[in-house]
């Protein structure tokens, strides 16, 4: 107790220690850099895995005894038993598509099995509806007509969604849950919104509040108050907790090569506010690098190479998208960009995955500054003209010609595959924990 009569912060009723600490794991790319299988390989030890943000428009791949997992809404890290998962308050919510998902996986093997035993999810995350969906195909279609460039979105509605969610007009899982009839009024009146400003769109109204009501039983279960079930993960007993970032810095709403990207906050400022915990409970941030570059869809690429190589690191490294189906541009490694996304996620340490892909090539050149008008300019251009026309620099370095899909050593590595992975990490000034050379959990090395 002080002189004033008050108690020592440290133990003053309502002022709690810092408490658990979580782990985030985010993309430093334009996504599709392996997240999932960064994720995989620490849930292990996790006791809970979490989703801050996005919806079904992610797409992460867990290989686990030769089964291929495909996760969107789903935290990845669902695949361990013994975790429990989290989808935040910052997540968009497609139902069906959720037990749709669940149900594909559970059918490849036993690692999803009890799932929804171990799901929790926010009251506050918001609805994806069939007509966000549809939505999302109209004003694409529409964007092709007008200035004869679409976004590239997935179409699962995440666009449409987040704008229903800033404009205040959108629903709730709560909403949902909490009367049935107020929730499909509320539901029709931002139905016919839609259908005033798209007067071509088709909503089958009572079909999908049909739809939705037979998932209220069903999900009720896992509902909790998000903020009140975050806040005792983080200040209960000691909890290995993992946050699992989807997209990437570069489709960050705000961040990201806009308008090319997507709807939410997927650097670590999204971890805050998606999940509902102050910014002292951030611990560890790993960025996930693909050891070259993709894109899915259009918008600026500096480092692209539109000719062989381009070719064969799509064809080796299999890169369509996931969610998308769509074949995945391809380029040199560009590490102005993953500099620009440590400045902004402060990144602890990386992981850089697909290294293998890599393997037979002679040489391999990497971006190391931009250039605008003669002049190298030490920032990430804003502006996307700008930034379609910026002359990246390059470094070339010698290839190993090398197999490596067996190391599972950093020693086990060529001399020259070292020598990449610690150029990487000299440049961008941040340690790379991890090297990926192959789809599986095995091959995932771990250098400390």
């Amino acid at each position: 107790m002080s002189e004033s009569g008050c108690q020592e912060p440290a133990t003053r009723p309502g002022i709690p220690s810092v408490g658990n600490r979580v782990t985030v794991v985010l993309g430093a790319q334009w996504g599709d850099e392996g997240k999932g299988k960064v994720v995989d390989l620490l849930a292990q030890d996790a006791d809970m895995v979490c989703r801050c943000q996005g919806g079904n428009n992610a797409g992460h791949t867990v290989v686990v005894d030769s089964v291929e997992y495909d996760f969107h809404l789903l935290p990845s890290g669902i695949i361990n038993p013994n975790v429990t998962a989290f989808i935040g308050n910052g997540v968009v919510i497609h139902l069906p598509g959720l037990f749709e998902e669940a149900a594909k996986n559970e059918r490849k093997g036993n690692s999803l099995k009890d799932w929804e035993k171990r799901l929790i999810i926010s009251d506050r995350a918001h609805i994806v509806f069939d007509f966000h969906q549809a939505v999302d195909g109209v004003q694409e279609q529409l964007r092709q007509e007008q200035v004869g460039k679409n976004l590239g979105t997935t179409k699962k509605g995440i666009g449409p969604v987040y704008s229903t969610k800033a404009a205040r007009s959108g629903l709730r899982i709560c909403d949902l849950l909490a009367d049935f009839t107020h929730f499909s009024e509320r539901y029709k009146v931002l139905a016919r919104q839609y259908q005033a400003m798209y007067p071509s769109l088709h909503i089958d109204m009572d079909g999908e509040l049909a739809r939705l009501k037979t998932y209220v039983e069903q999900i009720k279960p896992m509902v909790r108050d998000g903020v009140h079930y975050m806040y005792e993960a983080l200040h209960g007993p000691s909890k290995n907790i993992l946050v699992e970032g989807a997209n990437a810095a570069l489709l960050d709403i705000d961040f990201g090569t806009y308008p090319f990207v997507t709807s939410s906050n997927c650097t670590v400022g999204g971890v805050c506010t998606g999940l509902g915990m102050p910014p002292q409970n951030v611990g560890q941030v790993y960025g996930v690098v693909k050891a070259y570059t993709t894109r899915v869809g259009i918008g600026a690429f500096p480092s692209e190479q539109n000719n062989d190589i381009g070719e064969l690191l799509q064809s080796r490294g299999k890169e369509v998208g996931v969610t998308t189906g769509r074949k995945r541009r391809c380029g040199w490694l560009d590490l102005v960009l993953i500099k620009y996304a440590h400045m902004i996620n402060g990144f602890t340490a990386l992981a850089l995955t697909k290294l293998d892909i890599l393997d037979v090539l002679p040489e391999i050149k990497v971006g190391v500054a931009y250039k605008v008008d003669g002049q190298t300019i030490p920032y990430f251009p804003a502006n996307q003209e700008v930034l379609l026309h910026v002359e990246v620099q390059y470094e070339t370095l010698p290839g190993w010609n090398t197999n490596t899909t067996a190391a599972r050593s950093f020693d086990e590595l060529p001399e020259n595959a070292q020598k990449y992975v610690c150029f990487v990490e000299e440049h961008v000034g941040v340690p790379v924990k991890w090297i990926g050379v192959g789809k599986s959990r095995e091959s995932m090395i771990q250098r400390f």
